[in-house]
């Protein structure tokens, strides 16, 4: 594997990295800026403008990590299901007013050409690039923002707040200075709002383009009535409008052609249109290389739309699959991998995939049963679970011996990382887990040997599991459930599509769920989610993740949740580094004392194949949490050769 950034240096870089003075925009190209063939002949014929007016007065000049590219060919990819956005999230769409730098060791500037940040980190004032267009030529500037925030502040539209939006006092305020100048204000310090707007979810605010969306907004259009009896699926004009600004992150802003983006290739055949996906170079895109050439080199990318992740194999053995990590790039597949490399003419490189857990089962501590609700929140049923499950044997057959046995928490490579934390209640002990449960009352079984609950009837308990990110959770519940079976607890698994148990969990209407958690690295400052109810993706206590957003919603939870939260405003309302690590640690040592999640194992990264012709993407990729990469330089991938290789 080739080396281009120093990840392990990145890692502990820690939020100190973070400039909170002014940052800039690299300088102006000085020369007459090119463009691909296609774009050429376009403009030629008068069906495309020149390509100075598509793109801003000042580009952004994306540093290059390998080489000047070549225009041409299609970069190939695989999805499943229809659950799979992330597929396309990660690969083509982050680009937030700023992101991250390609070693995730500091914030740069990205569709805001520079910003300034308050001495309190209260307000946060970004500039754009003037003369920046969307995808269908029209103008970007504030008044997208702006129009954003009206629907973010419309109970309507919004009547649950993302949680980086808003601080104890409420949530933010936005205010356009000019055409190019917005303002984010809160009313209190909120120290990483800059890391949260490079992560993922900092695409919300540059992610509505008004001249689009207006129209299927009731404030905007009389005639609204006519486009919701044209749509089946939508009941009211507010479902129309989420339908057709469906979040990122879903399957429904995919499954929208029509939508302009700021992304390098817009969406020409939409997810699960057809078996194929594609998405098509944009013509408007606001980045260039070094030399002056309109970014990105290549010219589509494709998803093929498949069963299981054996198949995504085969399409790589195949030389179909010219880029790809996700479902593939599990240890079990890398002898098979390294076989057939050469028939499918690709390379490996490293993916610094490093969770807090990669597995963790995430009892859900807002179970809607409650019986199953008392026994799931005494810490001594956690306990016995975690001690009634061989680490070592699942990382031996399932993840064939790669990976340490650990509870959720901090990495080794982790400035934060703690032994005690990742080691506790870890031993496999079925004797010490049937003491625990017998001594919580759970002493009686059935006919089976299954234990009962205070009810009378068997304590069942369903585990929701889907496969994904080659991360094998059939296999490790299968497993669970057998280790489980040995100390009396009856837990069932049940496999399903990941849209369908995500909504489940989200709905808080499982018992259980087994995921990953994130906070392995410097990501647990900006997404403590498995140690602290926060967000929106909390499988393992979703009712007291929405009264943290919003008190007057969810489920107020107990004091020593409480804590939690009160911890993590130590993060969030300072802006100095040692502060805050300070306040995360203390944070972290406290839900690990509580084992709010049980984790299984810990790996030190994955790996993915990439044809090899193909350059300029990053080796290692550092990826965790919400670090949605490597979206932020696909654009300038390209094939040596301008082409895929037959």
């Amino acid at each position: 594997m080739r080396t281009q950034v120093t990840f392990k240096r990145a890692l502990a870089s820690g939020s100190a990295a973070l400039c909170l003075a002014v940052a800039g925009a690299l300088p102006a190209i000085a020369q007459d800026y090119q463009e691909a063939p296609g774009f050429a002949d376009l403009v030629a014929s008068g069906a495309l403008p020149a390509i100075e007016d598509r793109l801003p007065a000042s580009p952004m000049v994306q540093e290059t990590l390998d080489s000047i590219g070549e225009y041409g060919g299609t970069l190939r990819r695989a999805i499943l299901g229809g659950g799979d956005q992330h597929n396309m999230v990660r690969l083509i769409s982050n680009e937030n007013l700023v992101r991250w730098s390609a070693d995730w060791s500091t914030v740069e500037t990205n569709i805001a050409e520079s910003y300034t940040v308050s001495e309190d980190a209260t307000t946060f004032t970004f500039n754009l690039r003037d003369g920046m267009k969307w995808s269908d030529g029209e103008p970007f500037t504030v008044d997208d923002i702006m129009f954003w925030y009206e629907v973010f502040s419309d109970e309507r539209l919004t009547p649950s707040k993302h949680p980086m939006y808003t601080g104890a006092s409420g949530p933010v305020e936005v205010t356009k200075i000019d055409e190019n100048a917005v303002e984010f204000k809160f009313g209190e310090a909120n120290g990483l709002f800059l890391q949260n707007l490079a992560y993922g979810f900092g695409y919300y605010t540059v992610n509505y383009p008004r001249h689009y969306l207006e129209q299927f907004h009731a404030d905007y259009n009389s005639d609204i009535q006519a486009l919701v009896d044209a749509e089946p699926a939508a009941a009211d004009w507010v479902s129309l409008f989420n339908l057709r600004a469906g979040p990122m992150h879903t399957p429904i802003f995919w499954q929208n052609a029509d939508r302009p983006t700021l992304h390098p290739w817009h969406i020409a055949e939409a997810y699960g249109s057809t078996d194929r996906m594609v998405a098509e170079r944009n013509p408007y895109y606001w980045k260039v290389d070094g030399e002056g050439n309109q970014l990105p080199y290549i010219d589509r990318v494709t998803w093929d739309q498949v069963e299981d992740p054996e198949s995504i194999l085969l399409k790589a053995f195949n030389g179909e699959i010219d880029y790809m990590a996700r479902h593939i790039g599990r240890p079990a597949n890398l002898a098979a991998l390294t076989d057939n490399k050469d028939r499918g003419q690709y390379g490996f490189y490293q993916v610094g995939d490093i969770t807090a857990s990669q597995a963790a089962l995430m009892l859900n501590l807002n179970n809607p049963d409650p019986v199953k609700n008392e026994i799931v929140n005494t810490f001594e049923f956690r306990q016995a679970l975690s001690h009634a499950i061989d680490r070592q044997e699942i990382i031996d057959l399932v993840y064939l011996g790669v990976g340490n046995a650990v509870q959720t928490s901090p990495h080794p490579l982790s400035p934060l990382y703690n032994e005690e934390w990742s080691t506790q209640y870890t031993d496999f002990d079925p004797d010490a887990a049937s003491a625990l449960l017998d001594g919580m009352g759970l002493n009686q079984k059935d006919d089976d040997g299954f234990r009962l609950g205070p009810d009378g009837e068997r304590l069942t308990l369903v585990f929701l599991v889907a496969d994904v990110f080659g991360f094998q959770y059939p296999d490790v519940m299968e497993l669970v459930s057998g280790y489980a079976a040995d100390v009396g607890l009856d837990i069932q698994v049940r496999a399903s599509d990941r849209s369908r148990l995500q909504e489940v969990a989200s709905n808080a209407e499982h018992d259980g769920y087994i995921w990953n958690c994130p906070g392995g690295l410097n990501d647990a400052y900006t997404n403590p989610d498995c140690y602290l109810p926060r967000g929106q993706a909390v499988y393992w206590a979703p009712e007291w993740a929405a009264w943290g957003v919003d008190p007057t919603t969810g489920t107020e939870p107990p004091a020593n949740i409480k804590a939690l939260f009160e911890a993590y405003e130590g993060v969030t309302g300072s802006a100095d580094p040692a502060v805050q690590e300070t306040a995360l640690k203390s944070l972290i040592d406290q839900a690990a004392g509580q084992l709010l999640t049980i984790g299984l194992m810990q790996s030190d990264g994955a790996y993915g194949i990439a044809r090899e012709n193909l350059r300029n993407y990053p080796d290692p990729m550092p990826i965790a949490g919400q670090l949605w990469t490597p979206a932020p330089y696909t654009a300038q991938f390209y094939f040596e050769g301008g082409d895929n290789l037959r």
